[in-house]
Formats: C-alpha cells, sequence, structure tokens
C-alpha cells in the first residue's frame, strides 16, 4: 500500500534532527573501520608519503602507537604492510617467509602492546617482497605461475599466523590459495585464524598511491591483467567470492570500493557472509585532493562515502581515513 499526500508528507521525518537520526536506515561507528598501516625500517621513524598526504610510513615502534590509537579511538583492527628495502627484495620473495621480517615483528610488538584488544590483519602476497612488483612468482616468460605461487603463499600466511596474525587477508588472486592456506592455518592449529579474501580484486588505476607506499610502483613490469579482475566484469566476482568461501574465507573483500558499489550489493545479496570494502589509496587520494583545491569539504565528503559502503551491505571499511572518520563519529 502507498501513500498519499498530504495524508504522508515524506519530509515530515526529516524536520528535526532527533527524528532524522532515529528513522536513519544505515549507521556507521568506529567498529565497522579497519585502519591499514605502513610499515618501514628503523626507530623513531616516520616517512610521509607524497601521493598520500596525511599518510605515513612508520617504523614498529610508530606502528605500536598507531595501534593504541586505533584502540582509544573504537578502531577495531589494523591491517599491515610493509616497506621492504630493495636489498631484501628478490625474484621470489624471499623475504615473505622470514620470521623476523618487518611484518611479523610489527604483529609481535602490536600484540605485546594491546594484546587482543584489537586485531591485526596482514596481507598476503608476494609483491611487496619482490624484486619486481609483481604479486607471484615469475615463469621464463615473465608469466605468474599459479600453483608454484600459493605453495609461497602458504608459507608466508603460516609465517605470519605464527608470528600473532588474527586475520590472513591473501590480496593475490590466485586460483586455490584460499583452500591451500586454510587446510595449512588448521594443520599448523591455528584453527581461530581468520581469512578474509580478496575475492574481488579488480585490476585497477586506482592503486597507484598505495604501490608507491609499499615501495612496488617503480619496480612494477607489465601489469596485474592476467590475475586481478576486468573491470568490465560482473557475474565473475560472484564466481570468485563462492569459491573462495567453498574454499574457507570467513570473509570477503571487494577491491576498490566506491567504483564497485554494484558488486558489493551483489555479493551482500547472494551470500550470507561478512562483505568488506577497500577505500583503496587512490580513493583517498581524491578526496585529499577535492579539500586541498576547494572543490568539496574533506570531512563530509569521507562521511558520505563511507556510508555508501555501509548502505550497499558493507560490514566494515578498510580505509586509510579510519582515525578521522572515528574522531568524526566520537563527536
Amino acid at each position: 500500500m502507498r501513500g498519499s499526500y498530504p495524508n504522508t508528507r515524506l519530509r515530515r521525518p526529516r524536520a528535526t534532527a532527533w527524528s532524522r537520526a532515529l528513522h536513519r536506515e544505515t549507521i556507521l561507528t568506529p567498529a565497522d573501520l579497519i585502519w591499514p598501516l605502513f610499515v618501514t625500517e628503523g626507530k623513531g621513524v616516520e616517512e610521509p608519503i607524497a601521493s598520500l598526504p596525511g599518510v605515513s610510513r612508520w617504523s614498529v615502534d610508530g606502528i605500536v602507537a598507531r595501534a593504541k590509537e586505533a584502540v582509544e579511538l573504537g578502531i577495531p583492527v589494523v591491517a599491515l604492510f610493509p616497506n621492504t628495502q630493495p636489498d631484501r627484495r628478490s625474484d621470489d620473495g624471499a623475504e615473505a617467509h622470514n620470521p623476523d621480517n618487518l611484518m611479523c615483528r610489527a604483529i609481535r610488538a602490536i600484540k605485546d602492546a594491546c594484546g587482543d584488544d584489537i586485531g591485526v590483519l596482514t596481507d598476503v602476497a608476494l609483491d611487496p617482497y619482490t624484486s619486481h612488483g609483481q604479486d607471484g612468482l615469475l615463469d621464463d616468460n615473465g608469466y605468474v605461475t599459479n600453483d608454484d605461487t600459493v605453495a609461497a603463499l602458504v608459507d608466508q600466511a603460516l609465517n605470519q599466523a605464527e608470528a600473532g596474525a588474527d586475520i590472513i587477508a591473501p590480496s593475490d588472486m590466485m586460483d586455490g590459495r584460499i583452500r591451500a592456506i586454510r587446510m595449512a592455518l588448521e594443520m599448523g592449529e591455528h584453527h581461530n585464524v581468520q581469512i578474509m579474501s580478496y575475492a574481488a580484486k579488480y585490476a585497477s588505476a586506482f592503486y597507484g598511491p598505495f604501490r608507491d607506499a609499499v615501495g612496488s610502483g617503480g619496480l612494477l613490469k607489465g601489469d596485474k591483467k592476467t590475475y586481478q579482475m576486468d573491470p568490465g566484469n560482473s557475474d565473475e566476482a560472484l564466481r570468485e567470492v563462492e569459491l573462495d568461501i567453498a574454499e574457507g574465507a570467513d570473509s570477503v573483500m571487494v577491491k576498490p570500493g566506491l567504483a564497485y558499489l554494484d558488486i558489493i550489493y551483489r555479493v551482500r545479496a547472494e551470500f550470507l557472509v561478512p562483505v568488506f570494502a577497500y577505500q583503496v589509496s587512490g580513493e583517498y587520494a581524491m578526496i585529499e585532493a577535492a579539500q586541498s583545491v576547494g572543490a568539496g569539504d574533506r570531512d563530509a565528503l569521507l562521511m558520505e562515502k563511507l556510508l555508501a559502503f555501509r548502505r550497499a551491505g558493507c560490514s566494515g571499511i578498510l580505509t586509510y581515513h579510519a582515525p578521522v572518520a572515528a574522531r568524526l563519529l566520537n563527536g
């Protein structure tokens, strides 16, 4: 049954702030946010990232301070990404398996300082460790191999789990890696380590500043279109998600976020699993650029975008703006 004017006035509930709050369909809280952080070598180091204004790489002690800040703000999870030094990069990404690498040291330091007050999500892919910037191992023709890469990713995931990671997040888009990682975690008695799969990760133009942040941008030879998804495909995303759920993913991610709200909506409608979005580096930079030239208010633009992710069906959002958004939400 549909109402008609004047018996129904849709402006009536919008007339006051308390009424708008009462009738609001989509709610955003700090608990819906995950804060991505970049780790670098040294002590007392903060390295601002030029293409990500307001974002820095931090040495491990700085990462611990950011994790404590997240706890205070009510942000439940931090996501870690290492900036591996050039002399530790190799064709096979062997540094990913080093139990004393940047990622593992940061995990242990956060868990020692914060315990279970915060979750630690770790990226599983080889691009921060390879000298060629690809997410996997190359054959003689420069093609990213699948099965050999999966074996390397399993070792990387176990390395991070043993360091104390709470959520393993494979971002590589290799076929079959979720099953292989889940089986290895089970066999290693890491029964409560979650897997958040980058299930629908597109070959996007919005990743540039991130690659600068982890130091792989200038190294990348070719592109990643043989494993990341074609931006023109939607049904394929559902197939990717379905496979990853069947293989043992606890939650799935769509990346990037804003340009793929339709994918988020379809995944949420089709599958009864938590769906996350990554508001990627290019999206972050666009908001900051709009603010810098007076084209929009940063805070208003940010909150509208985050609400769009939640409205589309996201359980949570990875965003470099997490501390800004949390402060706004906390008043």
